[in-house]
């Protein structure tokens, strides 16, 4: 009614400009210049405005069921989630209601699919935002933005007559890191108390009851007044899912990919240790495009060994090294191939001097059942495979290249695991009282001993070490069964 007035007002008294012989041409201009001001500031909103607000409602049709690999953050979610939906019986027995759970755990775990089943799983709304949204030059947006956050989501969930809200803030250590650390900008500050004076405002008599999920992978960088009781009271750890965790994970993704009768999820979970969530999705999605490529109606095993590898590594490149180079790379490789197969047979599973990524060749393990803890037996040999490739080129090349740098420092690395875990020879130690000179001959000594036995290894197996190099140099490619086929033969020609 106010605009349709103003707009008969201003119309009127142009007409009666223009009839007392003025030239409206200029308020026209100013006019309609404001006119789009007036539009853009409507729809966009001034910095800070609630317009501005970028949380967004998401319809979720996503469960617990939909999330593989992580049955502990699972079932201790849930329980947490039983206080949301049980909130009279909990009322009754007097117990303080749950305002918010952090998830916290590496990239890629699902967190933020955790998030959504949680919402289904409590029949509620689910506004979704990053922390990053909060952070503006202007000084008080964040604290806006906040209090818009928390009246939008009880007043989206009333509209779609939902008892319960879920906010989930991703990435919440840009918005909660540690007060004081961002020196001269009181914005991050006032934005983090802003969100701790709106949960500690929740109540278990709300008409809407909103419940705070966070998701991060620096809990240790939150504020400690965001992580004390009454604000976030759950911390549920999401890791890097177990072999198991990671067959779910793939069949999950396989649902609607067209598998050959070859293909093995099972073996492919225990050759993807380390992977996440997020890594399996790419493989299995890898795979179908490279069967696709190859107009494949089916996706068979070898697409998904292929996946895996460019998932690890990245994709082919053609950078093409000289034929002595080529030679020197698969004579690197063969060398650790052998030391791994002889230390722990059937571990290769197959060699390449194809380049991808950053790596002119690789040698891939299949890895062994997951593994948390580590002797020091299983050090050293982890230690010898490391240095196979320098040992391969030294014993047939002459000399090493500097494509060994890097098996080098994770040797190393290892070995000063050894001496901080108190499993070398000077038992168990204090690192930060221990001398760099003493650290530093110890960890030369382990490594100097493991040199010692992975050359007695490739001396013994000199002839497969050629063969298995030059079939590299002419086929660029050599699975794991016709390296153990090869050490076999070897093995038998010596008993004879």
């Amino acid at each position: 009614m106010i605009k349709e007035l103003f707009l008969g007002t201003s119309i009127a008294a142009l007409i009666f400009l223009v009839i007392l012989g003025y030239n409206v041409l200029p308020l026209l201009l100013m006019g309609g210049l404001g006119f789009f001001l007036y539009i853009l500031i409507d729809k966009k909103g001034l910095p800070g405005s609630s317009a501005n607000f970028s949380g967004y409602v998401q319809q979720v049709n996503f469960t617990f069921d939909d999330v593989g690999g992580q049955a502990s953050a699972k079932q201790e979610l849930k329980e947490a989630l039983d206080f949301v939906i049980h909130a009279r019986q909990i009322a009754e027995m007097g117990i303080r209601p749950l305002k918010g759970i952090l998830l916290t755990g590496p990239p890629g775990t699902g967190k933020t699919l955790l998030a959504k089943a949680a919402a289904a799983y409590t029949h509620s709304l689910f506004l979704a935002t990053s922390g990053s949204e909060f952070i503006e030059v202007y000084a008080g947006v964040g604290a806006q933005r906040v209090r818009q956050l928390f009246k939008t989501a009880k007043e989206r969930a009333v509209r779609e007559k939902k008892n319960g809200a879920i906010i989930f803030i991703d990435e919440i250590d840009v918005l909660g890191n540690r007060r004081g650390s961002n020196t001269g900008h009181l914005e991050y500050d006032q934005t983090l108390n802003q969100l701790l004076v709106e949960m500690d405002g929740l109540r278990s008599d709300d008409r809407v009851k909103i419940l705070v999920i966070g998701a991060t992978n620096r809990d240790d960088m939150l504020d400690p007044a965001l992580l004390r009781p009454g604000r976030f009271d759950r911390l549920v750890r999401v890791d890097l899912p177990d072999k198991a965790g990671r067959y779910q994970i793939l069949k999950l993704h396989c649902r609607n990919k067209p598998l050959a009768d070859d293909v093995d999820l099972d073996k492919i979970a225990q050759e993807t240790f380390g992977f996440s969530g997020a890594h399996l999705e790419s493989v299995t999605n890898e795979a179908a495009i490279l069967a696709l490529r190859e107009e494949s109606p089916y996706i068979h095993q070898r697409h998904f060994k292929e996946a895996v590898d460019k998932v690890m590594m990245g994709e082919k490149l053609d950078r093409k090294p000289s034929k002595d180079e080529l030679y020197r790379i698969a004579v690197h490789e063969t060398g650790h191939a052998i030391v791994s197969e002889v230390l722990r047979p059937g571990s290769v599973s197959h060699i390449t001097v194809t380049t991808r990524g950053k790596a002119l060749g690789y040698m891939r393990q299949i890895p062994e059942d997951d593994l948390y803890l580590y002797t020091r037996d299983y050090l050293e040999k982890q230690i010898q495979v490391f240095l196979a490739g320098a040992g391969a080129e030294n014993i047939l090349l002459g000399s090493q290249s500097t494509g060994s740098s890097s098996d080098f420092q994770q040797a190393v690395q290892l070995a000063r695991q050894i001496v901080t875990a108190g499993l070398s020879p000077l038992g168990v130690i204090w690192e930060e009282g221990l001398s760099k000179d003493v650290l530093h001959d110890t960890i030369q000594e382990i490594i100097r001993r493991q040199e010692k036995a992975v050359e007695e290894i490739l001396t013994a197996r000199l002839e497969v070490l050629q063969e298995v190099a030059q079939v590299l140099l002419e086929e660029e490619y050599i699975g794991g069964n016709a390296l153990r086929q090869r050490l076999d033969q070897e093995n038998r020609q010596v008993l004879n």
